[in-house]
């Protein structure tokens, strides 16, 4: 029993590093620190590289300088002026051994015969002693040595225990550096990764809500505006959508087993009806009109309702394009005319000009003639002219279409309510419909990121749909 918290540990590490964002992590503190490991062998070679350079230089103008005060004053100026450089604070090496090797002037303890009396055109590496505050002290010096015409050699360097101090102190601190920036790499993947599982781990319970049934559920949002929570508000938006097409789904369905109930059952009647009757060519011949009058009402019904669905969801097979709300309005009164003429309403158009918008020209004119219908069959009203009127016109940057008439209206408590599918008021239950063309003329007005508005006519009703031109 008491390995089980280990067990749980270690799995939870497992789990830890099996992540993108720890692997990600890791890749990252390894890139860097290879990149600053490069970097900082990378400045120590060139620094000692330009210092090796200037070491070099200086040992050729030492040399020239002694040769030149050799011609000018011969051996006394030459062991004057070496003599004189020997006791400077940043002094180089010197020494001058007479042809026979014994020494004559210079600030070195001791040095290798060989080293001394051969001729070198380039400096080379060369141990030596030299006295430091009365002691001899073990050094190593880039050196080199000439000949002068009186058999005299004189060998001139440079210490180079400054540049192996200089690489001490890079090295020294590169490795404080280096293990400074592991400890913080490590700090800030252990903080980047528990933040970032944390998000993954509320994005995935959320989600297990939402799988669950819970469509109200919805990712958590922090508010720093970062990735994750970018993500999350793109998946809240599509959550919300699916909740909608979920709702109208479920009010389909419930709508279906409610208002269609009927139609069938007065279609199954009829034809049990006209199988009742005695055999009769005329009166089964009555019977099968009605019923098909009656599948033809259900059949437009189903249409309606798979162009709202298919609408709604925007998988519209039309594209959307530039189109005339003017010129539509113009056509559909054109093309109503005769049907209002008959059925005694005065129809007018009001749409003088172009108004042009994005959109899916016939859906926009199906839901102009959905209200054309309403209004030519609800806007009739005693002791009033029959009329109605299409309007087309602007309000700053969104086009505006209403279609008025002079019928009894709709309460203001209804207005909202006669926009759901299958709404029929008690006025006009026993007026032709199903009850979904106001439905579609609101989905139409979402798909095209409008607005519907219900209003009173004074008197009748006004629907007017406003659009983004742009």
């Amino acid at each position: 029993m008491s390995d089980e918290p280990a067990r749980e540990r270690f799995s939870a590490l497992r789990r830890l590093f099996r992540t993108t964002a720890v692997r990600l992590s890791a890749i990252y503190i390894v890139v860097f620190t290879v990149f600053s490991l490069f970097l900082v062998v990378a400045v120590t070679h060139e620094a000692a590289r330009v210092v090796d350079r200037q070491l070099v230089e200086a040992i050729a103008v030492e040399v020239d300088t002694l040769l030149d005060d050799y011609r000018d004053g011969g051996l006394v100026r030459l062991v004057t002026t070496l003599d004189e450089r020997a006791r400077r604070p940043d002094a180089g090496l010197f020494y001058v051994v007479d042809p026979n090797g014994n020494p004559v002037a210079g600030n070195v303890a001791e040095l290798p015969l060989q080293a001394v009396i051969e001729d070198d055109d380039e400096p080379h590496r060369l141990a030596y002693s030299r006295f430091e505050d009365g002691r001899e002290a073990r050094h190593v010096a880039l050196v080199r040595s000439f000949t002068l015409e009186n058999g005299f050699h004189v060998l001139v360097g440079r210490d180079i225990g400054e540049r192996e101090r200089f690489r001490s102190v890079f090295r020294k601190a590169f490795r404080w550096i280096a293990g400074a920036m592991v400890v913080l790499a490590g700090l800030t993947w252990w903080f980047l990764a528990r933040r970032v599982l944390k998000r993954i781990d509320q994005v995935s319970e959320a989600s297990r809500r939402i799988v669950a049934g819970d469509l109200s559920g919805r990712l958590p949002v922090s508010g720093s505006g970062d990735e994750f929570d970018r993500l999350a508000v793109s998946l809240n938006d599509m959550l919300a959508k699916i909740g909608e097409l979920m709702k109208g789904l479920k009010e389909v369905s419930d709508n279906i087993a409610h208002d269609l109930k009927t139609p069938l059952t007065r279609l199954r009647n009829r034809l049990e009806a006209a199988l009742a009757e005695p055999e009769d060519a005329d009166g089964h011949r009555r019977a099968l009109e009605a019923a098909i009058e009656e599948s033809d009402g259900l059949i437009r019904t189903f249409d309606a309702l798979l162009m709202i669905a298919r609408v709604e969801a925007g998988s519209s097979l039309a594209t959307a394009d530039e189109v005339d709300l003017a010129e539509i309005a113009r056509e559909v009164g054109e093309l109503y005319e005769p049907v209002a003429e008959d059925a005694g309403v005065a129809l007018s158009v009001e749409a003088e000009g172009s108004v042009k918008l994005v959109g899916v020209r016939e859906l926009l004119a199906q839901a102009l003639v959905n209200l054309v219908d309403n209004a030519l069959k609800h806007g009739r009203s005693e002791g009033r002219e029959a009329k109605v009127t299409i309007s087309v016109g602007r309000e700053g940057d969104r086009a505006v279409l209403s279609v008025a008439d002079a019928g009894p209206g709709v309460p203001e408590a209804d207005r909202t309510r006669v926009l759901d599918r299958f709404t029929r008021l008690e006025a006009s239950r026993n007026a032709p419909g199903s009850g979904l063309g106001l439905a579609l003329v609101a989905a139409v007005a979402r798909h095209h990121r409008g607005t519907i508005e219900l209003s009173d006519a004074a008197p009748g009703l006004m629907v007017t749909i406003r659009l983004p031109t742009a």
